[in-house]
């Protein structure tokens, strides 16, 4: 199911009297005065709201005699929510963009000339400052605690609070006196 069904869909659920139809309809197949009758509104009311569901397709409607008879789409849901959430998004592209976009910001308000000029305060914007701080780093290699000092010695001066963070983070990992990028 993509995103935008799932959303209608959703909206759907979202109102009593669809649901209420929903659940009729679980029952067995129903025209339009029959559920008017059984749930106590207007048949123009049944027929906007059938209207919906169908837009969402979670109904559907077949000719019977003179009557357009609306059954439940059962498999619409047997869709997992978790199927849903997992499925790429249309907006990655502008999500990816705003995250490049802020990325750059933060690392051009906090470094100069390659040194960072203090560490940030909110752990998001400390987050991208040490992530850039690694990128000094290779993946694969193994340093002492002498060449981590080193090496984040040319971005500030507090290389102690950085490389603590840095395997707080989770950017780097620690194994006795042994450094590496996670």
């Amino acid at each position: 199911m993509v995103e935008a069904d799932a959303i209608k869909l959703f909206k759907c659920l979202a109102d009593k009297s669809r649901l209420q139809i929903l659940k009729s309809l679980a029952k067995e197949d129903m025209y339009v005065e029959r559920l008017a009758e059984r749930l106590g509104l207007t048949p123009a009311t049944i027929s906007f709201h059938l209207k919906k569901l169908e837009d969402a397709k979670a109904v559907t409607s077949y000719k019977e005699q003179y009557y357009t008879m609306y059954s439940l789409c059962k498999e619409v849901f047997m869709t997992n929510i978790l199927d849903i959430i997992n499925e790429e998004s249309e907006v990655i592209d502008e999500q990816k963009q705003r995250e490049d976009a802020y990325r750059e910001k933060v690392i051009k308000t906090f470094f100069e000339y390659g040194r960072l000029k203090a560490i940030p305060a909110q752990r998001k914007k400390q987050r991208i400052c040490l992530e850039e701080i690694a990128k000094a780093f290779s993946f694969g290699t193994e340093y002492d605690e002498k060449e981590v000092n080193e090496i984040i010695l040319r971005f500030h001066d507090d290389f102690c609070t950085i490389r603590r963070d840095m395997i707080s983070e989770h950017i780097m990992e620690r194994d006795g006196r042994i450094y590496r990028l996670k």
